[in-house]
C-alpha cells in the first residue's frame, strides 16, 4: 500500500512540475500576434483639429485635440487608423496691433492615443497659422477719403485747395487705420493640420 501511495505521489509531483515548466515557457515565449514599428522623425500626420482655436479667443496652454484623417501607412503596415486621437496645447496666440502686426496662433502636440496601449509622448513642430495682410485695404481705406476730399477741396478753393483737401481727407483715412484692428485668424473643428514628428516613435501594431 505505501509502495502505491509513494508511485501516485511521485506521479502527481511530475505532473505538477511538468505544469510549472509549461507555464513558465509559456510566459517567455514572445507575442508573436503584435510586432514593432518604428515611425521615423520628418513623418507628417494628417491631423483634422477638434478643438477651435483663434488669436483673439485663445490662450497659451490652452488643450487642443485632432484626429487623424486617414490612416497611417507604413511599408503597407497600418500603423495608426484613422480616427486616432492627439493632443496638444497652444503654444503662441497673438492678436494683431492697431498700426502692424497680423493675429497669430501656434499649436504643438505632444500625445497620442495609441490604440490598446493607451497614450504615448510625441514630440511635434509647431504648426501655426497667419491672418492675411490687410496693406491693400488700409492703403484703399487711406486713398478714398483723400480723393474725396481733394474733389471738395478743388470745388472750393481750385488746385491749392485740392492739395489741402487732399492732405486732410488722407489724414482722416489714415486716423481710421490707425484706431482699427487687423484681422484676427480662427481656425474650427474640420480644420486641417500638417503635424510633422521631430523625434521618433515607436509603437506596438497587431500583425495582420
Amino acid at each position: 500500500m505505501r509502495r502505491v501511495l509513494t508511485i501516485v505521489c511521485g506521479a502527481a509531483l511530475v505532473i505538477a512540475t511538468t505544469d510549472s515548466v509549461s507555464a513558465i515557457a509559456a510566459e517567455r515565449r514572445p507575442d508573436t500576434s503584435y510586432q514593432e514599428v518604428r515611425i521615423p522623425a520628418g513623418t507628417i500626420l494628417p491631423v483634422a483639429l477638434q478643438t477651435s482655436v483663434g488669436s483673439d479667443t485663445s490662450r497659451v496652454e490652452q488643450p487642443v485635440r485632432g484626429t487623424l484623417r486617414r490612416a497611417l501607412i507604413l511599408n503597407g503596415v497600418r500603423v495608426l487608423p484613422a480616427g486616432t486621437a492627439v493632443f496638444g496645447h497652444v503654444t503662441n496666440a497673438q492678436r494683431p496691433g492697431r498700426i502692424k502686426g497680423r493675429g497669430l496662433i501656434a499649436m504643438r502636440f505632444n500625445e497620442l492615443d495609441t490604440p490598446g496601449e493607451g497614450t504615448t509622448r510625441i514630440s511635434t513642430a509647431t504648426v501655426s497659422r497667419i491672418a492675411p495682410a490687410t496693406k491693400k485695404k488700409d492703403a484703399l481705406e487711406i486713398g478714398v477719403p483723400a480723393a474725396g476730399g481733394a474733389v471738395i477741396g478743388g470745388l472750393l478753393g481750385g488746385k491749392g485747395g485740392a492739395g489741402k483737401g487732399a492732405l486732410i481727407g488722407g489724414g482722416a483715412g489714415t486716423a481710421y487705420v490707425l484706431s482699427t484692428r487687423g484681422k484676427d485668424v480662427r481656425l474650427g473643428p474640420g480644420a486641417r493640420l500638417g503635424v510633422r514628428l521631430t523625434a521618433p516613435v515607436t509603437l506596438r501594431v497587431p500583425r495582420s
